[in-house]
C-alpha cells in the first residue's frame, strides 16, 4: 500500500508486554505506509521507532483494585488528554494495546467520534466480566486474539476479530540453543541455572519479591552449586530488586535485558510471577513454577467472579495443567522450592515429555503476528 498523504495512527500501550507488541507493529505498519507518524502513549522500545508519546508507560501501569482507585484521578485526566489530543489529529486509527479498563473506553470515545478502532490482545473475557465483550464490540471495529482459545466467545458474541498468534511465538525459536547462550552468559555446565522473574512491575516485585529471594536461599541450602539469574527490563524495576536481595546471602545476577527469554532458555528451571513471562518460558522451553499474589481486598472481590482453573498462559493454551501454580496464600517459600526441586528431579522421559508439549503450544501460536496484525489494520485505513 502506497500513501501520498501522511497516516496518522494513534497507539497507547500500557505495560511493558504491550511495548513488546506495539514496536514490531509499527515495523510491520512502516513496511506498507511510507508516510506514517505514530502518537500516544508507549515504551522505550516503542520511542525507538520514533513514535511520539506524550506520556510514559509507567504513569498508566497499575495492578489490582485498590492502585486503580488511588491512581484513578491521574488515569482519568490521561485518558481525556489523550481524547483531545487524538481527535485533534484527526486520526486515520487507534490502535489500543492490551490494558483494557483503560483502552476500551478510549476507543469508545474515539469511535463515536467517527475514528477507526482496532484493540490489540483481548481482555480476559473468557475468565471474568465476561459483559466487557459487549462494551467492546461497541468501542472497535476489530479485536486482534493472541491465543486460539479466545476464538469461540468472540464468534458467539459476533464481534470481529482475526486471530494473529504471538509475537513471540515468532522470535523465539522452537528450538533454542541453550549450550550457546549458557556460552554467551558465562554460566558453566557444571551449574544448576535458576532463572528468577519477579514481575515487570514495581507493585509486583514489592508483593512477590521477599518470598522469592526466601525461596532461593532455600534452594540454595539443597542445591550447593546453584546459579540465580534475575532479568529485568527497566532500571527501576533493577534498583529496587537489588536493594531486597542484599538481605539474603545467595549472590544473585540481577541482568538488565529487554530479551529475558533467552535467560530463560539458559536456565535449568524458572521461577515466575503470572503474565507474559509464563509464555516467555513456555517458549524458551524451560521448566517453570508459576506465582502470583494481589492484595487481600483485590483477591477477595475477584476469587468468586474467575470462570478458569488456571491463571497462567501455558495452562491456558493447553486447557489443562501443565505447569504448578501458586496463588495468594499457596504461593510461599516453602511450596515454590518443593516445586522446584521436583522438577530439578524431573527424570528425562517426564523432561522429554513437557518440552514436547510446549514445543506443540509453541507451534500453535507462531503465524508470524506482526504481519498478520498489520494486515488486518491496513484494512481499516484509507488510503
Amino acid at each position: 500500500m502506497v500513501n501520498c498523504r501522511p497516516i496518522l495512527i494513534g497507539m497507547v500501550a500500557g505495560e511493558n508486554s504491550g511495548d513488546i507488541l506495539g514496536v514490531g507493529l509499527i515495523k510491520s505498519l512502516k513496511k506498507y505506509l511510507k508516510n506514517v507518524y505514530f502518537f500516544g502513549v508507549g515504551g522505550m522500545r516503542m520511542r525507538s521507532e520514533n513514535m511520539e508519546c506524550w506520556y510514559n508507560i509507567e504513569e498508566l501501569s497499575v495492578m489490582g483494585i485498590t492502585e486503580v482507585i488511588f491512581k484513578l484521578p491521574s488515569l482519568i485526566r490521561i485518558r481525556r488528554n489523550l481524547i483531545s489530543q487524538f481527535l485533534k489529529l484527526k486520526l486515520d486509527i487507534f490502535i489500543g494495546i492490551d490494558f483494557p479498563d483503560f483502552n476500551i473506553s478510549l476507543e469508545y470515545n474515539l469511535k463515536k467520534k467517527g475514528i477507526r478502532t482496532i484493540h490489540y490482545v483481548s481482555p480476559s473475557v473468557w475468565a471474568w466480566r465476561r459483559n466487557r465483550i459487549l462494551y467492546l464490540k461497541k468501542a472497535v471495529h476489530s479485536v486482534l486474539l493472541l491465543f486460539p482459545f479466545e476464538k469461540p466467545i468472540y464468534s458467539y458474541f459476533n464481534v470481529p476479530h482475526k486471530f494473529i498468534g504471538h509475537v513471540l511465538a515468532d522470535e523465539i525459536p522452537l528450538y533454542p540453543n541453550k549450550i550457546k547462550i549458557r556460552e554467551k552468559l558465562g554460566i558453566s555446565d557444571k551449574k544448576i541455572c535458576l532463572a528468577v522473574l519477579p514481575g515487570s512491575r514495581m507493585e509486583e516485585i514489592k508483593m512477590l519479591a521477599q518470598d522469592f529471594l526466601t525461596c532461593i536461599e532455600l534452594l540454595n541450602n539443597n542445591i550447593p552449586n546453584l546459579e540465580v539469574l534475575v532479568p529485568l527490563h527497566h532500571q527501576k524495576l533493577i534498583d529496587q530488586f537489588v536493594k531486597l536481595s542484599s538481605s539474603i546471602s545467595v549472590k544473585v545476577k540481577v541482568l538488565h535485558t529487554q530479551k529475558a527469554w533467552k535467560i530463560m532458555v539458559a536456565a535449568d528451571i524458572a521461577l515466575l510471577t503470572a503474565g507474559t513471562a509464563t509464555l516467555e518460558c513456555m517458549l524458551a522451553k524451560c521448566p517453570m513454577v508459576v506465582a502470583y499474589r494481589t492484595n487481600l481486598l483485590t483477591f477477595t472481590l475477584v476469587k468468586n467472579f474467575i470462570k478458569i482453573p488456571w491463571i497462567s498462559l501455558p495452562n491456558l493454551i493447553a486447557k489443562k495443567s501443565i505447569v504448578q501454580e501458586f496463588i495468594q496464600k499457596e504461593c510461599n517459600p516453602k511450596n515454590l522450592s518443593i516445586a522446584l526441586l521436583n522438577l530439578l528431579n524431573y527424570n528425562d522421559d517426564q523432561l522429554l515429555t513437557l518440552k514436547r508439549i510446549f514445543y506443540q503450544l509453541h507451534q500453535s501460536i507462531k503465524l508470524n503476528a506482526n504481519e498478520k496484525a498489520a494486515y488486518e489494520i491496513l484494512k481499516f485505513i484509507k488510503s
